[in-house]
């Protein structure tokens, strides 16, 4: 008999996991009660791991999750935890790399893993299993039943593939590298493999399922900016990351109507994309925009960056400050129905003279490129509409901007699709990032304010004595925080000191960058794991150096502490940055692709990093500042600081504004350890910055 539908999920801050409160499968979450409880009935542990944007995990909800019959089979042979991977990322860390061990496939959401209760060591994993046989795979319940089999039937077996799983697992989340020293061959060999991996038809890296690869786009942008002060060039460099950008702003993967971009396009061309939008992509995203009309000035980049910006203040701010995670792929239970239009819903929106421009330019005037209906890709440039209808760019423009804006309203009127409201730390800091460099490009101060608003949610609600929380929800700030957001919010801090000066903000950067040495440093072999000393122990302690769909944290960390050390000559930071790049040096130098994060950091190690101080009166400090972060220049940190500012640190408080100076300023120019004489003149300055400037 099928037990109560209410299951032990109620009460949970995830929106993931109270979509599954009404199941009638008896889900426990994450839990020492459900652990313990595995072990007291000697049952299996059905671990399910997804997460509310998932289009796949809410099919399988449907299909075996809601069935009665199933539900059966899984509360009678299973104890069955269902896990959100955003608020437990390092539960599904281990988890989806223990897949990849055991199938030699890759992973992905849902995740559906089989393990032992005395161990939760994993015996057997999956993503996605249909109701019914199809496809290959075998139905759900004929698969539950077999499993339980197994278990019942080959312990044995179970026991020595499990000691087997624990010791790669060991290998590959806690790898004992030598300790290796970098060469700057590692820039060239990161950029050759990016450049090989360039799609050079529709841009991007690879082939479908296309994926934005920021770490990448960002790599090859600072590759160029470097090797033009080394007065060396690299067209190849600067051609892929900026066609990229086009390609992907132009395409589906950006919602052209509302801003912001979807995950990620199932097609080669970014036209058709899978339809959820995370806040993880936008804010590395929106930076890369930003920086791109930095370098360029290109209209295309801006009107992403504001589009984007737009959206995130409209969408994704929560009234108290943070941002929420993400929205969902499906409204209505359809994929991407928000989105999508039909050819004559458009026609009767728009005047004649919009749609005689808006439909060759976004295909409208081509077969419907999704399920019978049209999601918006460039298919024709503005240059060929033009010559084609006769008329103006300006023109152009203006249609196309009233047009875009007449869909938005009628868009307004649909069914939204479902949101996460749960506000992650690491993500929040990824976006204030964003923010705050896009606030500084395009001179916007709202952005800069929605940033500050961010960054102020996460130190009053989710700072409490020396200890960040990952997730808020409903009022709870709860779960320790992983090494992503700590050192992705040390980071974001650093970025929105640059816009505007707050000594508050610096304190509690060195607050967070001391947490990391605690807790988060291997002391013996250098690098950080990725949860804390006093973290729930697991069945492995991680240490992840890659690139994934968000930056290393170990990468993220270097660069942000060394960073932080330059700033305020303090050694221990830049120390631990050190020990960080010895110990991934292997790693870095097998598989350069892979950890274009640590590269970065590798790089103002090698390269020194400018810092710019600039101390004086309100108003000519701006117009310093403005002058100082004037075009692309990656390597430069710039930070006013207002000459009345007290409580400064040592090696701060000691850059004073006290020499006469007819221009109200001066400028202190460090570049790592070492300083210059003060500058007191915006025309000595200007000449001491030559601008890496725009393309040619």
């Amino acid at each position: 008999m099928v037990q109560a539908k209410k299951n032990h999920l109620a009460g949970q801050t995830s929106p993931y996991l109270l979509q599954h409160a009404d199941n009638p499968v008896q889900w426990y979450p994450w839990s020492s009660e459900a652990l313990e409880r595995a072990k007291m009935e000697n049952k299996p542990i059905l671990l399910s791991i997804g997460y509310s944007a998932c289009h796949w995990c809410h099919v399988m909800a449907h299909e075996s999750f809601e069935d009665e019959a199933t539900a059966k089979i899984m509360n009678e042979l299973f104890i069955n935890i269902k896990i959100d991977r955003e608020e437990r990322p390092d539960i599904d860390k281990i988890y989806q790399t223990a897949q990849f061990v055991l199938t030699q496939r890759t992973g992905g959401w849902p995740l559906t893993m089989f393990l032992t209760p005395d161990d939760q060591v994993p015996f057997f994993g999956g993503t996605y299993f249909p109701n019914e046989a199809r496809h290959g795979l075998p139905s759900f319940k004929d698969l539950l039943q077999h499993i339980s089999g197994v278990f019942q039937q080959r312990r044995e077996e179970i026991t020595a593939q499990n000691q087997s799983i624990q010791d790669v697992l060991q290998q590959i989340h806690e790898p004992n590298y030598a300790k290796t020293d970098l060469s700057p061959e590692i820039f060239m060999n990161c950029n050759h493999q990016i450049e090989q991996a360039f799609d050079a038809r529709d841009g991007g890296f690879g082939s479908a399922p296309k994926f934005p690869h920021p770490t990448h786009i960002e790599r090859l942008l600072r590759h160029y900016s470097q090797s033009k002060r080394a007065q060396q060039d690299s067209p190849r460099s600067l051609h892929a990351a900026l066609y990229t950008l086009e390609k992907m702003a132009a395409g589906g993967l950006f919602d052209q109507v509302g801003g912001g971009f979807c995950r990620y396009s199932v097609d080669s061309h970014w036209m058709i994309p899978h339809f959820e939008k995370m806040l993880y992509d936008n804010g590395p995203l929106l930076a890369l925009y930003a920086q791109a009309f930095a370098l360029t000035g290109t209209e295309q980049f801006k009107s992403v960056c504001e589009a984007t910006a737009q959206w995130v203040m409209r969408e994704m701010q929560s009234p108290e400050g943070g941002y929420y995670s993400s929205l969902d792929a499906d409204s209505e239970g359809s994929e991407g129905r928000y989105y999508v239009w039909d050819c004559e819903q458009v026609e009767k929106i728009l005047t004649q003279e919009e749609y005689a421009v808006f439909a060759p330019h976004y295909g409208l005037d081509q077969d419907a490129n999704f399920e019978g209906r049209y999601h918006l890709h460039t298919f024709v440039d503005r240059d060929e509409v033009c010559q084609r209808a006769c008329v103006s760019e300006e023109k152009f423009d203006a249609l196309i901007r009233q047009a875009k804006q007449k869909l938005f309203s009628q868009r307004e009127q649909r069914v939204r699709p479902g949101r996460d409201e749960k506000i992650l730390s690491s993500w929040n800091a990824l976006m204030i990032r964003g923010m705050a460099i896009t606030g500084r490009v395009l001179e916007q101060p709202e952005y800069i304010q929605s940033a500050q608003r961010a960054l102020d949610f996460l130190r009053d609600t989710m700072w409490t004595r020396q200890h960040l929380a990952a997730t808020y929800k409903d009022g709870t700030a709860h779960l320790d925080a992983y090494l992503d957001d700590y050192s992705f919010l040390l980071d974001a801090i650093l970025e929105i000191l640059q816009v505007r000066w707050c000594s508050q903000d610096l304190s509690w950067a060195c607050e967070i960058a001391d947490v990391l040495l605690e807790k988060f440093e291997d002391h013996a072999s250098g690098g950080f794991y990725f949860t804390s000393t006093d973290h729930e122990r697991l069945i492995q302690r991680s240490k992840t150096l890659s690139d994934e769909a968000m930056p290393s944290g170990n990468g993220i960390a270097a660069t942000a502490l060394a960073r932080l050390g330059y700033l305020l000559g303090k050694t221990e930071y830049l120390d631990a940055a050190e020990r960080v790049l010895q110990f991934a040096g292997q790693a870095v130098t097998q598989a350069p692709m892979g950890h274009a994060s640590l590269i970065t950091a590798y790089e103002e190690r090698y390269y020194p990093l400018q810092i710019i101080i600039l101390r004086g009166d309100k108003g000519p400090l701006e117009k310093w500042q403005q002058q100082c972060t004037r075009g692309y220049n990656p390597a430069r940190l710039v930070f006013a600081i207002h000459a009345d500012e007290r409580n400064l640190p040592a090696g701060l408080a000691e850059k004073k504004y006290s020499m006469p100076s007819p221009e109200g300023v001066a400028a202190y120019i460090c570049e790592g350890m070492q300083c210059k004489s003060p500058v007191t003149s915006l025309t000595e300055l200007q000449s001491a910055l030559p601008d890496t400037g725009t393309p040619q």
